[in-house]
């Protein structure tokens, strides 16, 4: 069994809720392993700390446990995963200067961004991924494993917007 670190965001369906109750079910609920913020109106948000034997099983038995007690909140987003290049520095304890000329100097080899523009997103596992093929940082696995659980997540969650029809197209277009 391994400790695994991530953030669920959800957005809430019912704005009326009453916080100190649905806290108290949440932990009843399975959710003692988090520290729940309600700070942003109409959401929710969960920093786990849960002991898994793998990633996956981590995150998907915390939404399991989140929609056993809001069944009709909805993921927002599944953390790890979406980063720029200073949280990159952030998780691999250098500056950001050195990130931007690592991106610099592979950039045809640097992982392509999921937004492009000011600022510019990754996918956390894809550039560490990358960083370790590399061979020059060390980072702990369980990092890895985690944020390719969430992306994977959030890949899954954005799919589901897709009409099936388009999502068959798209599917041959864009692998």
């Amino acid at each position: 069994m391994n400790d695994y670190d991530f953030t669920l965001k959800f957005k809430l369906q019912n704005s009326d809720v009453n916080f100190d109750q649905l806290v108290e079910a949440l932990g009843r609920g399975g959710c003692a392993d988090a520290l729940i913020g309600t700070g942003t109106p109409g959401s929710i948000a969960f920093d786990f700390t849960r002991a898994a034997r793998s990633a996956f099983d981590a995150v998907l038995s915390a939404l399991g446990d989140i929609k056993k007690v809001i069944p009709d909140a909805k993921l927002i987003e599944a953390a790890p995963d979406f980063v720029g290049l200073a949280d990159v520095a952030d998780y691999l304890g250098c500056s950001q200067q050195n990130v931007w000329k690592l991106k610099a100097g592979s950039a045809t080899e640097f992982p392509i961004p999921v937004h492009e523009g000011n600022p510019s997103i990754w996918h956390l596992a894809e550039i560490l991924l990358w960083l370790k093929d590399q061979g020059s940082y060390k980072f702990e696995e369980r990092l890895i494993e985690i944020a390719r659980i969430n992306m994977q997540v959030n890949l899954a969650k954005e799919a589901n917007g897709l009409e099936p029809k388009i999502q068959e197209k798209m599917h041959a277009l864009i692998a």
